[in-house]
């Protein structure tokens, strides 16, 4: 079972349309509407793997109660922290040329109370996972060293723990050693303090975070491919991909692959990019099945292209 934590969930409503052209009236081509932020994520790609799966949550309001629904409908167990606040909704517009325009709410502030019961939640539910996925921005309310409590007291129940976030929650959180951490490239960017040109400045940055407290890194790189760092090694993972149509959920869902496969070593990175590769080919924030997966498609090396220049390197 893999456990998942968002501390700061939404309901998401996807509109595809031909163009966004502002200040005009503009008519969508197809609409969906989905359980949002990125462990929820992580669970429906779990789950649509056929994998069990649990998601730990802070719901509040008729828009939470609308996650819990859709979620229990997708097949996930939902474990609620009830909150005052109601939860936040999400629009995103994908445009027919692949851009993906996202508006995303702040969403409601925890109180103390609400803190803690979160944070006991995820251990009366942790009992039996395999990994607890731990993703997202933290709501109002949460410190920034918030995550860094939860590894703490996920590796003292002997648990491994995987985690995506960014800026001063990942940083406060590397000193409690996560067992994976999983920025993309400007996240990784952001950590070090430093732009990122080629492959090879992602390398050393992932080896930086390591560094610092991750015992391993995997991280996105956008059209160009993953990167997996650890104590095993390091490789370079791409995939051929015929055709974007959106990005929503491709780096959950690759996070997803890598934990279905273990959680580590090639044959995990392999995995993580394919989900990714088949989830930027699907409608919205859909998550792919194994019958989406194209593992032909997938090439995994060590022997990595250091020298090659990011298709969108960050500044």
């Amino acid at each position: 079972m893999i456990l998942t934590v968002t501390p700061n969930p939404s309901l998401d409503r996807t509109y595809e349309v031909p163009s966004l052209d502002r200040g005009e009236v503009i008519r969508a081509t197809g609409e969906r509407m989905d359980p949002g932020g990125k462990g929820v994520n992580v669970s429906r790609a779990v789950a649509a793997a056929g994998r069990r799966t649990v998601a730990v949550l802070p719901l509040g309001g008729a828009p939470g109660a609308l996650v819990a629904e859709l979620l229990d409908q997708q097949g996930i167990e939902v474990a609620p922290v009830p909150v005052a606040g109601a939860t936040r909704s999400n629009i995103a517009l994908a445009e027919a040329d692949g851009v993906l325009t996202k508006i995303n709410a702040p969403g409601p502030e925890l109180t103390d109370a609400e803190r803690e019961l979160l944070l006991e939640t995820v251990r009366r539910q942790s009992g039996d996972a395999s990994w607890i996925a731990c993703c997202g921005s933290l709501p109002r309310g949460l410190a920034p060293d918030w995550y860094a409590d939860l590894v703490a007291r996920t590796h003292a129940a002997g648990a491994r723990i995987a985690l995506d976030t960014s800026g001063p929650a990942l940083l406060a959180a590397l000193r409690e050693r996560p067992d994976v951490v999983k920025p993309n490239a400007e996240e990784l960017s952001e950590a070090v303090g430093r732009p990122l040109a080629t492959v090879g400045d992602a390398v050393k940055a992932a080896e930086e975070l390591r560094e610092m407290g991750a015992r391993a890194v995997l991280a996105s790189l956008g059209a160009d491919g993953q990167l997996l760092v650890s104590d095993q090694g390091a490789w370079f993972g791409s995939a051929r991909v015929d055709a974007v149509r959106s990005n929503v959920g491709a780096g959950d869902s690759s996070l997803a692959g890598f934990l279905i496969a273990g959680g580590g070593g090639p044959e995990a990175l392999a995995s993580a990019v394919a989900h990714g590769a088949a989830a930027v080919q699907l409608p919205g924030s859909v998550m792919p099945t194994p019958s989406d997966l194209d593992p032909a498609a997938v090439t995994v090396t060590a022997d990595l292209p250091a020298d090659r220049e990011l298709t969108e390197p960050v500044s």
